[in-house]
């Protein structure tokens, strides 16, 4: 009679930690403990090296059978994009034009003086 421990079936694997492992690595402690990895919407997760886990389920330490699938999703690793567009974007206004400073709100207007002639 095999002993597992409380909530083991015979077969089951405790779920590893993946959350802040590169693509690379958490596919690698998958397969070590024989459970497959799947990215929803990733069809290039297969390729990803990179990209950390920043979400997983099942939760770590869940048991589940060997060769089930765990499902992990993907960003970026900090400084490595994923901060979107910064404005102001291309093209920039032509130079020249007036380049004036502009009155003070609420500041009288300057007084013009007519010629009389």
């Amino acid at each position: 009679m095999r002993m597992t421990p409380e909530g083991y079936g015979a077969g089951d694997v405790p779920v590893p930690r993946l959350v802040g492992l590169m693509a690379v690595d958490a596919r690698e402690s998958a397969r070590a403990r024989g459970l497959v990895l799947d990215a929803p919407g990733r069809p290039d997760f297969p390729h990803a090296v990179v990209d950390y886990v920043v979400r997983q389920y099942p939760q770590p330490g869940t048991p589940v059978p060997r060769h089930s699938v765990v499902h992990v999703w993907l960003d970026f690793g900090e400084g490595e994009g994923g901060g979107g567009v910064r404005e102001p974007r291309g093209p920039l206004p032509p130079p020249g034009g007036p380049r004036r400073e502009l009155e003070e709100p609420g500041a009288p207007a300057p007084l013009v003086a007519l010629s009389s002639s």
